[in-house]
């Protein structure tokens, strides 16, 4: 069926590769039947994918679109290779796509398809030239990255539209930024047309945003605070939105009162934008200088902070800004950030308000979690154990749980399991500290000092490390640790060959968790490890002695499994 052709890519005979010995015929939705030697000379796509997954469902249409415009050529053809559990789930999904599928029967057809081509997650797109030869296993990334752009999906076509991306990398303008096509300007919240070229020369802000997520629903607000600052002061400034709503009328509504700027709905370039700037996370505002380059990829957390003083977002500024926030940490005391106003107290387990100052010269750790999120309810009993053993032996210590949960009765539960305080549900103060501490997803646990400064923003890994030992969380104490690995691997090689991993050798490291390549168990502390394969060997699965260290723990470690199991983090909301 394959065989292997110059520069090591694989050539397939179409009929061979899509026939089985009593079919000779593709299927499209409404049953009709297309012969498969009527696609030999055609660029085609093997489109591996499921009802049941969900990146699926939003490649899906996208890939549809891209069909849409290049199938009246004449020239490309999908072929949808279902990964469904039955007929029925196939055929409700198969009615969206408006290419040709394997038939679902044919089992055996589309079982041998996935090894062959050694389909390991799905979506998945294998694309062949009209001879068929594979172009490319990366399918799904090239048409997301490009669409249609992308065609006939080359690696000279790939790399002609990377190197034209470095060259509007160089030379970036507002106007190679914002301009598609025959499209030169960018809209106001009335409808207007506002000419691209009135934006050259100007600090830009490009924000991205999408009207139904609830950190740019609050973020909004203080960026048209800061927004209209600076117009009142007459400051060179404009915004220009980004929308990345897939519902129309969530825009408008979001859109419609904001005196800035925006690219048009569902204006292709959005998307553009978000693989140019690489996005991660939202709100994103990017900010633009005067010539048109990149002053900074995203200063929202910051004008969340600083507010106006954080313009013209300038490095100078940062640095400006960075010397007030080590002043302000500095200076930093326990009722600085958990007093507001009347809000002076925390809670105990049957409501009784406790005073903040009671708290003051303590090690206090605020734990933010909720009982939804699955990693925070398996730390729950790892924090539960340690802090017990810290609270026998030092009372000056003491949690606050800063919850996440979505009512006063999941919170009241959930809060029954802990020993410890907690804010009220709802209160004011938990935005404020969520802010202060850069809460991106939960649980994280952060230590405060007895002088009321921040010990460390990772005292949940360091209990997930140490236990109760970990206590007081101190840069001091946590040396000691180091100087107990280092002194644990004297006498162990430094360098070492194994026969599991040849290619490099394998040196001694300290390692939170991993997986062990050798015996497939779980382990921390350190491992033999390849940085540049990451590659891990328990201590003895690579020396195979008898002689332990106390670092040394290759057992199962069941709150990291379970953390695994349940994907992470949980981000918040």
């Amino acid at each position: 069926m394959a065989d292997v052709v110059e520069g090591g890519a694989s050539s397939h005979d179409v009929q061979s590769l899509l026939s089985s010995p009593d079919r000779d015929f593709l299927v499209r939705n409404n049953g009709d039947q297309v012969k498969v030697d009527s696609l030999k000379g055609k660029t085609i796509g093997l489109y591996f994918s499921a009802s049941w997954c969900g990146p699926c469902h939003r490649f899906t249409p996208i890939l549809a679109e891209v069909y849409d415009e290049l199938s009246p050529k004449g020239d490309l053809e999908i072929i949808f290779i279902s990964a469904d559990k039955d007929e029925g789930s196939f055929s409700g999904y198969f009615s969206k796509m408006p290419w040709l599928a394997i038939p679902f029967s044919d089992l055996d057809k589309r079982n041998s398809l996935d090894e062959l081509f050694k389909v390991r997650g799905i979506p998945h797109l294998v694309i062949l030239d009209g001879t068929g030869t594979v172009l490319t296993d990366s399918g799904v990334a090239i048409v997301r990255e490009y669409g249609v752009e992308g065609h006939p999906f080359t690696p000279e076509r790939i790399k002609e539209l990377k190197d034209q991306e470095e060259a509007a990398r160089i030379n970036q303008s507002v106007t190679s930024l914002l301009v598609h096509g025959s499209r030169n300007f960018v809209v106001s919240s009335n409808g207007n047309q506002v000419p691209v070229t009135e934006l050259e020369g100007k600090t830009v802000g490009l924000y991205f945003s999408l009207s139904v997520r609830r950190a740019c629903v609050d973020f909004t607000p203080k960026l048209l605070e800061v927004y209209e600052k600076l117009k009142a002061r007459g400051e060179s400034f404009e915004i220009v939105q980004i929308p990345l709503d897939d519902d129309e009328a969530s825009f408008n509504q979001s859109f419609g009162s904001m005196p800035w700027l925006s690219l048009p709905f569902k204006d292709k370039k959005c998307e553009k934008l978000v693989r140019y700037f690489k996005l991660s996370t939202l709100p994103t505002l990017v900010i633009i200088g005067q010539d048109g380059k990149t002053v900074h990829p995203n200063v929202a957390e910051t004008v969340e902070d600083h507010g106006i003083t954080a313009y013209p977002f300038t490095p100078e500024k940062f640095a400006e800004l960075a010397e007030i926030e080590k002043k302000r940490e500095e200076s930093q005391t326990l009722e600085s950030i958990l007093v507001s106003g009347d809000l002076d107290f925390v809670i105990g387990k049957d409501g009784t308000k406790i005073p903040v100052s009671d708290l003051v010269g303590k090690t206090v750790l605020l734990y933010f979690s909720a009982h939804w999120c699955p990693p925070c309810r398996a730390f729950l009993p790892v924090l539960m154990e340690a802090y017990e053993k810290i609270k026998a032996t030092d009372d000056a210590f003491e949690a606050i749980f800063i919850s996440s949960d979505k009512d006063q009765t999941a919170f009241d539960d959930y809060f029954a399991q802990m020993p410890w305080l907690a804010l009220p549900f709802g209160d004011e103060r938990k935005k404020f500290l969520s802010r202060r501490f850069k809460v991106k997803g939960i649980p994280m646990l952060v230590a405060i000092g007895p002088t009321g400064r921040t010990v460390s923003k990772k005292a949940r890994d360091l209990i997930m490390d140490h236990g109760a030992d970990a206590y007081p969380f101190t840069a001091e104490h946590l040396k000691k640790f180091e100087e107990k690995f280092k002194e644990s691997i004297k006498g162990w090689p430094q360098k070492l060959k194994h026969p599991l991993h040849e290619k490099h050798e394998l040196v001694p490291a300290q390692r939170r968790r991993y997986n062990c390549d050798g015996c497939g168990k779980a382990g921390e502390g350190w491992s033999y490890y390849c940085e540049e394969c990451d590659f891990d060997l328990h201590p003895k699965c690579a020396v195979k002695d008898e002689k332990t260290t106390k670092n040394e723990l290759d057992e199962d470690d069941e709150a990291a499994g379970e953390e695994a199991e349940e994907g992470g983090d949980a981000n918040e909301g």
